[in-house]
């Protein structure tokens, strides 16, 4: 009797309690929602479920256009034409290596509410700071070199303009893209996306034609070797043509335009989100460039080949690369690829302005206009660009290329290794910083990256001393400098893996099982944190003086 009196009393004093409790939690998630609308920001529900995947869907498709941008294309066909699917397992490697360095920029974005750039102008002093910027342009600048060529060759096939007035060209091109994107960067996108997507099909077709050996095919994807110097470089190119430091500075800022609830289960469900997107993403980035190195070896290392079609497959580029689809396209096949060449490249060029942005933000607190920052970059790709294809022709132009993708390779480290440290950093990540086993992988990949890398910098410059018909002491004043070099860029490599974190972030995740406890009771509403809406604000040129998002 007495205690279902005081449960009745207790339920009337605590019912309006709650109640108010729940009416205020109702009148934030309307705030935000409102905000939402006003802002025009994709929205994250409440509940967890898997309808929240499609508010994530973005960051890791516009970053997977640099997985099938020229450069790649370039590679691709290279490796194909000369060493047929020996350097499938590359790709293989370079995607899964991509999508667990990709989710943890994802991830430090999402945790912490600041951007790899940002992070390192915090952690590191001015002057490590000044070089790590330094040389994060120079892997934009390299990222850019394949889209003004591919841009180039495409004008070539299309109008028979030639290459070097093609590599001019480019910068016209930039700001006519700039110019569009004022009516709509997405459907700009996804039409682009559309034309790329395009040649992605007919080099599937033309698979069903070329027909080549699944085993040889698995045998190559599974089975890791590298058959000369030759193939080094090759390979090097292929890795620095698929994990791109750029990248990593590009989606972890991009993942801060969303709204996600600040609670230790949110933010979980957004890592994991964040990560099947990539997965998705870098997927079918794989399926296209394994297509792309089967056709080229499968073709070129046909008997029914004609003369003409030999000499291409022996000097291979994207000028040559049409005949590949003539047995799907016919004579429309030359017109086809430069088109999606054309789309491509200029595709690339967002995702390499956006980056160029935030790079440049973040190290330096600086913003310029988008289509003066795509310009600076675009006029600097120009250059080496032009002198080459004055110089090389179309040859040495898509010679070009392939060094651009080693020189980011090369560059990686310099990127990769903040993003290790960062990320498996409990200082700056709390409970959200990477399990032992992500750390022990993501380090060994790091490590074989870099030990790649100084082995064929070191085999290629003793070679070239010793075999390069130099007098000595030529070789005596190259081999000093060039070996100092070598040391400077280890010496750079250990300094960012040895030294140790000292600026703790401001965590915006909860960190705590009382937090947790509290957020659970409180509700998750009440815990949101807006998204950046200066990363927001730069995907898009202001157009009348007011940032459209559409």
């Amino acid at each position: 009797m007495h205690h279902s009196l005081r449960t009745k009393m207790l339920t009337k004093l605590l019912c309006p309690i709650l109640s108010r409790k729940k009416r205020e939690r109702e009148k934030r998630w309307s705030l935000l929602l409102w905000g939402c609308k006003v802002f025009k920001l994709p929205q994250i529900h409440r509940k967890t479920s898997w309808k929240n995947l499609f508010a994530y869907i973005g960051p890791g498709f516009l970053v997977s256009i640099a997985y099938i941008d020229p450069g790649n294309f370039e590679t691709d066909l290279q490796s194909g034409a000369q060493y047929k699917y020996e350097l499938l397992w590359i790709i293989l490697v370079a995607s899964c290596a991509a999508l667990i360095i990709q989710s943890l920029a994802a991830n430090l974005g999402v945790v912490t509410g600041k951007h790899l750039a940002e992070h390192c102008r915090n952690e590191y002093p001015k002057v490590p700071n000044f070089i790590l910027w330094v040389l994060a342009e120079i892997a934009i600048v390299a990222c850019d070199i394949p889209e003004v060529i591919g841009t180039a060759f495409a004008l070539n096939m299309l109008f028979k303009i030639p290459v070097w007035i093609g590599v001019l060209l480019t910068g016209f091109s930039t700001l006519i893209l700039l110019a569009l994107q004022q009516y709509g960067v997405r459907k700009l996108e996804f039409l682009i996306a559309f034309l790329v997507f395009t040649m992605a099909g007919c080099f599937f077709a033309e698979l069903g034609y070329a027909k080549p050996e699944a085993k040889e095919v698995l045998h190559g994807l599974f089975v890791p070797q590298l058959k000369g110097n030759g193939a080094t470089g090759l390979a090097i190119s292929l890795l620095g043509a698929m994990v791109m430091p750029h990248n990593l500075f590009l989606h972890s800022a991009l993942v801060l335009s969303r709204k996600i609830p600040r609670s230790v289960r949110s933010i979980k469900e957004a890592c994991r989100f964040y990560m099947i997107e990539s997965g998705f993403a870098l997927a079918v980035a794989f399926l296209i460039n394994v297509s792309v190195i089967s056709v080229s070896g499968a073709v070129c290392s046909s008997s029914n080949l004609n003369p003409e079609d030999q000499a291409s497959c022996k000097d291979l580029d994207l000028n040559k690369a049409s005949f590949l689809l003539r047995n799907v396209l016919g004579s429309w096949s030359s017109k086809l690829f430069a088109i999606a060449l054309l789309a491509s490249g200029q595709s690339s060029t967002i995702t390499g302005t956006y980056a160029g942005q935030y790079v440049m933000q973040g190290f330096l607190d600086l913003r310029l206009k988008p289509w003066l920052r795509n310009f600076l970059t675009r006029c600097l790709a120009i250059v080496p660009s032009l002198i080459v294809a004055l110089i090389g022709g179309s040859a040495g132009a898509g010679q070009l290329i392939i060094i651009a993708s080693m020189i980011l390779s090369f560059e990686l480290p310099f990127a990769l290794v903040p993003l290790l440290k960062f990320t498996s950093s409990k200082v700056k990540m709390g409970m959200h910083a990477n399990s032992i086993a992500i750390t022990a992988i993501t380090w060994i990949i790091g490590s074989l990256i870099m030990i790649i890398n100084v082995y064929y910098l070191a085999t290629s410059f003793i070679k070239f001393l010793f075999h390069g018909n130099l007098k000595l002491v030529e070789v005596v004043f190259l081999g000093i400098f060039g070996f100092s070099a070598m040391a400077v860029y280890l010496a750079g490599v250990a300094y960012l893996v040895l030294r140790k974190n000292k600026e703790a972030s401001h965590l915006l995740a909860l960190t705590t099982h009382e937090n947790q406890h509290s957020t659970n009771e409180s509700g998750n509403a009440s815990l949101y944190s807006l998204p950046r809406e200066d990363i927001a604000s730069m995907q898009l040129p202001s157009r009348s003086g007011t940032v459209d998002i559409d």
